[in-house]
């Protein structure tokens, strides 16, 4: 059943005095319909003059060009496209950096420049875009030039600036600018929302700062979403204010459902049950973004080939994060033709072996053998000595 929706009597009473007087006076009524098909035909005809200086400035096709033409309808004249694309040259623009901003946002090419573009130039600049580096990320981001200075741009920054800790040159700024252009076209009120929360959670100071660098967009996302983000993190065996929650929250944001399904199916193929699962991933959140084809390969390697139990993969699930082409292989490798060549008193640890750094591997593993450290330095580094010959 359809609401029937009941206008004032006084605006009824208007509307029917002002169709009266339209049947009245035949004069008027075409006057109107005229001036209506003027407004019309004016604003969803492409103007010529603006749609040839888009085709032959920018090579802008047809359709695109003929789109913003009819977008910007009152424009008469290229004078005030050409004047911007000069400002933008004399800022360090290329002209790649120039036609990808037209073509995000063009309405920068009937922007005022004095009242509108430059003061957010000048904004970027003081941040420390300056430049080709201005260029390249206007260009990208184009849309930050339509966005209010003293609504949203200046207090957005502020508010970033104070959430960043340890930043003195912003280079941490910018990168979450580069990433996520979204937090300069929210509500401010938003991001200070969205702080206060994961503060409230025990997300403070620098794993804040961290959070912000790495996955900015979680700052202006919907509190509810981000909300229901946390409890998924709780939910897998995290508390609220523990030092680890940051990290799963960052993994749980940058994962699809369909994602995490399939990782913890893959850990399953291979035997492990459903908390075991859950534990290694509350001792180590990282591991879930780790491909499925090296989770495939480190667990083909450690419980095929190295023999380890299931177990101490639930307890040491690192190993899983370590290159095999870099660290694991080569240095078993190694262990391999020490055994055959019986050098080694007692054999170590290999779990120990993955946890020393590079140059305590080369004393203890390689160095100290003399006659044999030819060989076994083209076992640890023979794929990167070949790479340097190729």
């Amino acid at each position: 059943m359809k609401m029937r929706i009941f206008r004032p009597f006084s605006l009824l009473l208007h509307e029917m005095k002002f169709a009266a007087n339209l049947n009245s006076n035949p004069a008027l009524f075409n006057l109107l319909s005229l001036s209506s098909k003027r407004f019309s035909t004016l604003s969803s005809s492409p103007n010529p003059i603006i749609v040839n200086y888009l085709i032959q400035t920018f090579g802008f096709s047809q359709t695109l060009a003929n789109s913003i033409s009819n977008r910007f309808w009152w424009a008469k004249s290229t004078e005030n496209p050409q004047s911007v694309i000069h400002f933008l040259r004399d800022l360090g623009f290329s002209e790649a950096h120039i036609r990808t901003s037209v073509r995000v946002a063009p309405q920068i090419l009937f922007s005022d420049i004095d009242k509108t573009l430059k003061p957010k130039v000048q904004f970027f600049e003081q941040l420390g875009l300056v430049g080709a580096d201005l260029g390249k990320f206007i260009s990208k981001n184009s849309k930050v030039l339509t966005i209010s200075l003293e609504k949203k741009l200046v207090p957005c920054i502020e508010i970033l600036k104070k959430t960043l800790s340890d930043d003195e040159n912003n280079g941490d700024l910018i990168r979450v600018l580069r990433r996520c252009t979204w937090v300069l076209s929210r509500n401010p009120e938003l991001l200070l929302s969205n702080i206060a929360f994961l503060e409230s959670c025990g997300i403070v100071g620098s794993q804040l700062s961290m959070l912000l660098t790495r996955q900015p967009r979680l700052f202006v996302i919907k509190q509810s979403t981000l909300k229901d983000l946390v409890s998924r993190a709780v939910d897998m065996g995290f508390s609220i204010e523990s030092r680890m929650l940051v990290y799963a929250l960052y993994t749980i944001s940058c994962l699809r459902d369909e994602t995490l399904r399939k990782k913890f199916e893959l850990f399953r193929s291979w035997g492990f049950t459903e908390q075991e699962c859950i534990e290694m991933f509350r001792r180590t959140p990282g591991l879930l973004r780790a491909s499925e084809e090296k989770l495939k390969l480190g667990m083909e390697f450690f419980m095929n080939t190295i023999k380890f139990e299931k177990t101490l993969l639930v307890h040491r699930p690192t190993i899983l994060m370590l290159s095999m082409e870099d660290r694991v292989i080569p240095r078993y490798r190694v262990l391999q033709i020490l055994k055959s060549k019986r050098l080694l008193k007692r054999e170590p640890s290999f779990i120990n072996v993955l946890s020393l750094t590079d140059e305590e591997f080369l004393d203890k593993f390689i160095s100290r053998f003399a006659d044999d450290a030819e060989e076994l330095l083209v076992a640890y580094k023979g794929h990167t000595l070949q790479e340097v010959d190729e």
